[in-house]
C-alpha cells in the first residue's frame, strides 16, 4: 500500500475569488508544483478542455492528473441527464487515469456566494440526504464502469456538510459512491476529523489535506460570515503551517492503519498576498512526507 502526494492548483488559481490570484497563471502554477515535487494535480478550469490537450500538458510538467470538481444537479436533474450532464468529465478522468472526479451537490449550494452567511447552508432531512445517496449511487455505479471513480466532496454551505450529513449520505448510499475526506472543511463544520474517518475510512476513496486557522474560524462563527468571507480572511492553510490547529499525524496514523492506498491532496485556498503559494505549498508537501514516513505510510512518487 502507497500514497501518492498530489496538489490542487487553487493557491495559484481561485475561480472563487478570481481576484485574489489574478496575477498569477497556470503555468506558473503547474511549474511549482513539479519543482516541489507533487506527483499530481487536481484539473483547474484554466487547463485544456479536451482530453488530448490536457494529457500533453500533464505530460509537460510530469505529472498525473489526480482529481478534479465536478459540480453536480442531481438535486433537479434525473439520473440520465446527471449522466448525460457529466459524461464529457468523466471519460475524459478515465482516458486520463484519474482515480475520481470530486462530485458536489451544486443546485442548492451557498458555497460561492460570499453575501450569504455559510450558516443559511440547505440543510436536509436525513430522508431527504438518504434518498439522494441512493439516486446518486446509481450514477457512481455508472461512472464507475466507465472507469473511474466518483468521490462526493462533503463542503461548507452545501447539503452535505458535516457529520450528520455524511453518516446520511453514506448510510443511503452504495460502495459504489465513495467519499472525499477533506480535513478542513470536517473542522470547519464543527466535526473531529479522526472521528469520521474512523466511522467511515472504508467509504473513503480520495482525500484533500488542508489546515485551519482557529482564531479566524472564531471570527467567521461570531461574526456569521460567508464561507468566501472565511476565505479571504485566511481560515484555511496547508498541513504544516504552524497557525494551523488540526493534528495531521493522528490522520496519516489512522490512513495507515486503515491501509489507504491513494491521493493525498494539499488543498489550500489562501489569499496569496498573505501566504506565497510556492512557499506555502513546499511547506505542505515537506509536511506530509515527514509525517507519512513516521506513520509508515510509503510514498509512492
Amino acid at each position: 500500500m502507497a500514497v501518492k502526494i498530489g496538489i490542487s492548483l487553487i493557491a495559484w488559481q481561485n475561480d472563487d475569488l478570481p481576484e485574489l490570484t489574478k496575477d498569477y497563471t497556470t503555468t506558473g502554477a503547474m511549474e511549482d508544483a513539479a519543482r516541489i515535487g507533487y506527483s499530481g494535480v487536481e484539473r483547474g478550469r484554466r487547463m485544456p478542455a479536451d482530453t488530448e490537450g490536457l494529457r500533453a500538458y500533464l505530460d509537460r510538467y510530469g505529472v498525473s492528473l489526480c482529481g478534479g470538481w465536478c459540480s453536480g444537479s442531481l438535486m433537479v436533474n434525473d439520473i440520465e441527464t446527471e449522466k448525460e450532464a457529466i459524461r464529457q468529465q468523466v471519460e475524459q478522468f478515465a482516458a486520463l487515469n484519474a482515480p475520481c472526479i470530486v462530485y458536489a451537490e451544486c443546485s442548492n449550494t451557498i458555497q460561492g456566494a460570499q453575501d450569504t452567511p455559510v450558516t443559511r447552508r440547505p440543510k436536509l432531512t436525513r430522508n431527504e440526504v438518504m434518498a439522494y445517496g441512493a439516486k446518486l449511487s446509481e450514477v457512481a455505479n455508472w461512472v464507475r464502469d466507465k472507469g473511474t471513480g466518483l468521490s462526493y466532496h462533503h463542503h461548507m454551505g452545501a447539503m452535505v456538510q458535516d457529520a450528520e450529513d455524511i453518516d446520511w449520505l453514506m448510510e443511503g448510499s452504495t460502495d459504489d459512491l465513495t467519499l472525499l475526506y477533506d480535513t478542513g472543511h470536517l473542522h470547519f463544520a464543527g466535526a473531529d476529523p479522526v472521528a469520521v474517518l474512523d466511522k467511515w475510512g472504508h467509504r473513503v476513496h480520495h482525500v484533500h489535506f488542508k489546515d485551519v486557522r482557529q482564531p479566524v474560524l472564531d471570527w467567521v462563527n461570531a461574526e456569521d460570515k460567508s464561507f468566501l468571507d472565511g476565505v479571504a480572511a485566511g481560515v484555511y492553510s496547508v498541513p504544516g503551517d504552524p497557525e494551523g490547529c488540526i493534528d495531521f499525524q493522528a490522520i496519516t496514523d489512522k490512513l495507515k492503519a486503515m491501509d489507504y492506498n491513494g491521493w493525498i491532496v494539499v488543498e489550500a485556498e489562501q489569499d496569496p498576498a498573505k501566504a506565497a503559494p510556492y512557499e506555502y505549498s513546499k511547506i505542505g508537501f515537506d509536511h506530509i512526507t515527514e509525517i507519512c514516513g513516521r506513520s509508515g505510510l510509503t510514498i509512492e512518487k
